[in-house]
Formats: C-alpha cells, structure tokens, sequence
C-alpha cells in the first residue's frame, strides 16, 4: 500500500516543493502572467484567492487524498505554476495526477513534460504504484492533447461528472499509465525532452 509524505522532487530543471504558504507571492505572479484563472475550465485561484486555494489543498493533504507541489524553474528561481497527486487511493496503489496549471510563458516549453516526468518516476519507482491516472475537462483540449503527447491512455469520458468555479458541470475525460506501461512512457518522455533541448 502507497503511503503519501510531503517530499521535494528535483530535477530536468525544475523543482517541485510541498505546497505551503511561502508560496502565495510566487502563485500569485504565475496566475497574473497570462490571468490564467480566466479559463474557467482550470483549476488555478485568482490571485485574492490563493491563500484560500492552498487551504483547501493543505486540507486535502491532512486527510490523506492530495499531495500538493508548487512548481518553481530552476534558471530564474519563479514559481510558475501548481501540480499535485490527487483522489489518492492508497488501497489499490493508484494516484492520480491533476489541478496542474502553468504561467502563460511556461505553457507549450518544457515544463510540463519535465513536471510529468518527475511526477510518474516518483510514483511508480518511488512509491509503487500501480496505476497513475490524470483527468482533464472536455473543453480543454489543449491539455487533452498534452496528456495524450505523455503517452497515457484514454481510458473514457465520465458524463456531468464534476462543477467547474463557474458553477457549471463538465464531463471529464479520464486517461491513465498503467506500472508495466510506465518504462515506454517513461523512455518517451526522455527522448522528447532531449530533442527540446537540441533545439535550444
């Protein structure tokens, strides 16, 4: 059985730290570059809302279904976004990897496919587990893309499922990696970010 504790995980140029209250500047600045709270299929705060969004995620963490991360870049030390293991299911070995957003600047770079790859290693290779999914709403189709560019599978759509801030409900489509998937997701992940950083 999977036991969660806070843990900082470092590396490919980022790192990921327990979320805490050290980090309300720093989520505040992320949100503000782009107004990423504006899409209202994220999860991300508005900025007068973030000591109340690390609350509820603190919370979660207490009662043993989250395992929140600010995600801070390494070259410039910002903050530029929020990830966290989430509807933890200790039981069975599964997790799942959500509530992920990111500085306008930071979306379409590396980062998320660096966060991802941080998040399954520790997962699988850390705390052995058997199954990571990640779900996304039904309008967004950019990171319906992204998750489905890691390599998860597809495994279907949950019909009005879960309410959006805006009060209205989404269907959510659910994808997953499953333990023996994990070394070919984990070779693509590799090799994808190797050929960014030819680029650079």
């Amino acid at each position: 059985m999977i036991t969660l504790q806070p843990k900082t995980i470092e590396g490919r140029g980022l790192r990921l730290e327990p979320l805490s209250y050290d980090h309300v500047d720093g989520l505040q600045a992320a949100c503000a570059d782009g107004n990423i709270w504006e899409l209202w299929y994220t999860s991300a705060p508005k900025p007068e809302n973030t000591k109340a969004y690390i609350d509820a995620a603190l919370a979660g963490q207490a009662s043993g279904h989250m395992l929140p991360w600010a995600v801070r870049e390494l070259s410039t030390g910002a903050i530029i976004g929020s990830t966290r293991y989430h509807d933890v299911m200790a039981a069975i070995d599964r997790v799942e990897i959500g509530y992920t957003w990111y500085a306008k600047r930071w979306q379409r770079s590396h980062a998320n496919t660096s966060c991802k790859l941080l998040l399954f290693t520790h997962g699988f290779e850390t705390l052995g587990c058997e199954v990571i999914g990640l779900r996304t709403d039904n309008f967004n189709f950019a990171s319906q893309n992204a998750i489905a560019a890691l390599g998860a599978k597809k495994d279907g759509v949950i019909r009005h499922h879960a309410a959006r801030p805006n009060g209205t409900v989404r269907d959510t489509v659910m994808f997953s990696v499953l333990k023996h998937e994990w070394p070919d997701v984990k070779r693509h992940l590799e090799f994808r970010l190797a050929r960014h950083a030819g680029k650079d």
